[in-house]
């Protein structure tokens, strides 16, 4: 017997940034990619939680509750067991992101080359108001166009390159705010 995620512990919010992105909805396509991931765990088909998950995120931009939902009925969990894993890793996103999302590294190696003023400064170019960021629940603040979005990260392991940030998957390194505005045009 399944159990609804309760929209209070598994809200996705819109955002300007959920223009970008299409509603989760399952495809012949997206169960077909979710079958052969899970095949590679006949052991314990549960194991396949995070390769779907990623499936997900990357399709959709984010993980919704009827996403957690359709994981959870594909594997035979509990939906809880889904969103444990989902907020547990700050990597999934229960909300829409910008188009170009900039995750900038904040641990000291950072910190100390400057990325708290390059966040300020990221902010201030791309009119974002990060008043509200809870960084813990909300990390991510979005443009008001919903082209960009910024979030701080933990270490990117590049600490003799500081500051440094991803933009979408993509590492760049000694960044200030003009190198990242060619990479999000890129």
């Amino acid at each position: 017997m399944s159990v609804a995620i309760s929209q209070d512990l598994a809200a996705s919010p819109e955002t300007p940034g959920s223009k970008n992105f299409p509603p989760f909805s399952t495809s012949l396509e997206l169960n077909a990619e979710a079958e052969e991931r899970i095949s590679h765990y006949s052991e314990s088909k549960r194991s396949a939680v995070l390769p779907l998950l990623h499936i997900v995120q990357h399709r959709f931009g984010f993980i919704s509750p009827e996403s957690i939902e359709w994981v959870a009925k594909k594997l035979e969990l509990e939906p809880i067991k889904v969103l444990e894993v989902v907020t547990f890793y700050p990597g999934f996103r229960q909300y829409a992101p910008g188009k170009y999302h900039i995750r900038v590294c904040r641990t000291l190696s950072c910190a100390l080359g400057g990325s708290g003023e390059l966040m300020d400064d990221l902010c201030k170019e791309f009119g974002i108001d990060r008043t509200s960021a809870d960084p813990h629940h909300h990390p991510i603040s979005v443009s008001p166009c919903g082209k960009y979005s910024v979030e701080f990260a933990e270490c990117l392991a590049s600490c003799g390159t500081a500051p440094v940030c991803l933009v979408n998957d993509d590492f760049h390194e000694a960044v200030d705010v003009a190198k990242v505005k060619k990479a999000c045009s890129e």
